[in-house]
């Protein structure tokens, strides 16, 4: 079979609901500022009835990086799990005019379309409370083994670790992916996901993953060090290729026993961090997909990521394919 797609994804299918907050917000619904934090359906419609003047979008951390993949003029595919419902309806339209081919099966509700609500702080940090909903419900019998094997990348998103249903799809799929020849990467996705499913993604790490992606924090807590180094080094030793990025210090990536530092573009004005390593991984995968030199595709994942926290919401609202060429980046 022929690798027709650059990369295909697993992961959250959630709908994004972005809104501009003060710090006092985040006090007075008792928010984590900066993470992630898991909330039920009351919680959500809560939280969604205050969020009356929010940026809807199709969203999810895969979602979000194969929606940058076709930006930069790459073929991506998607597999993740919604409801037969008005956001499931919404998430599905939105996304295939992405360009993103997604043909996964909604299932009834309920529960109903997972749903991120993001409050986004001056600072430009965004701090979410997700309702996982029909998301997590995503089972290997879900999988479309066509697709996967016709992707030169499968990646793989951590948000979607919890359930053993779901871990279970993600050894299939890496399975399914690997049969092909193809390559798997894996983004750790968060703080949250990696403390509590540390000895899994080890696991995973190491049986299953060619590129892994991850944050300076995520990688820290992966290998429970607070020595960067030390946890690159390790990261190194379990999976071919580590990519970490780092905020404003840009990204290290670690490949056999080199290592490559990639800077942040700069002179961009964070708006909204929300997306900015799901994007940065879209140009990274789109690079790697392309058979670019590392260094290159860091410098498209930089770009990418700066596009994204330029302005509120987690996909590119330039065209990325356009934006680098401008630059004199190779797509």
């Amino acid at each position: 079979m022929g690798a027709n797609f650059d990369v295909v994804a697993v992961g959250n299918a959630i709908v994004d609901i972005l809104q501009a907050t003060p710090d006092a917000f985040l006090e007075k619904e008792t928010i984590a500022k900066g993470g992630m934090t898991l909330i039920d359906e009351t919680r959500a419609d809560h939280l969604t009835a205050l969020f009356d003047k929010a940026v809807i979008q199709a969203g999810g951390s895969a979602a979000n990086t194969v929606t940058g993949v076709a930006s930069f003029g790459g073929k991506a595919g998607y597999i993740g799990k919604v409801a037969d419902d008005a956001l499931g309806r919404d998430f599905t339209k939105a996304f295939r005019a992405a360009g993103v081919t997604f043909e996964t099966a909604a299932r009834p509700t309920p529960p109903g379309t997972a749903r991120c609500l993001i409050a986004v702080t001056p600072d430009g940090q965004r701090s979410m409370s997700t309702y996982l909903g029909a998301s997590t419900l995503l089972e290997s019998r879900d999988l479309d083994k066509d697709l996967i094997q016709s992707g030169k990348i499968t990646f793989l998103e951590g948000y979607l670790f919890d359930r053993d249903e779901a871990k279970a799809a993600f050894v299939k799929a890496a399975e399914f992916a690997r049969a092909a020849g193809r390559k798997v990467a894996l983004t750790l996705s968060d703080t949250f996901c990696v403390d509590r499913h540390r000895a899994s993604f080890r696991q995973l790490v190491e049986g299953h993953i060619d590129i892994l992606f991850a944050n300076e924090a995520e990688i820290l807590s992966l290998y429970e060090t607070r020595d960067f180094h030390a946890a690159l080094n390790t990261a190194r030793a379990a999976c071919p290729l580590v990519a970490v990025t780092r905020s404003e210090k840009g990204s290290v990536i670690a490949i056999d026993k080199e290592t490559v530092n990639v800077a942040a573009e700069p002179g961009v004005k964070v708006v909204d961090t929300t997306g900015a390593g799901d994007l940065y991984a879209a140009g990274f995968l789109y690079g790697a997909a392309r058979g670019f030199e590392v260094a290159a595709c860091g410098a498209l994942g930089s770009l990418a990521a700066a596009e994204v926290i330029s302005h509120m919401g987690p996909r590119p609202e330039a065209n990325l394919k356009q934006l680098a060429e401008r630059k004199g980046l190779a797509v």
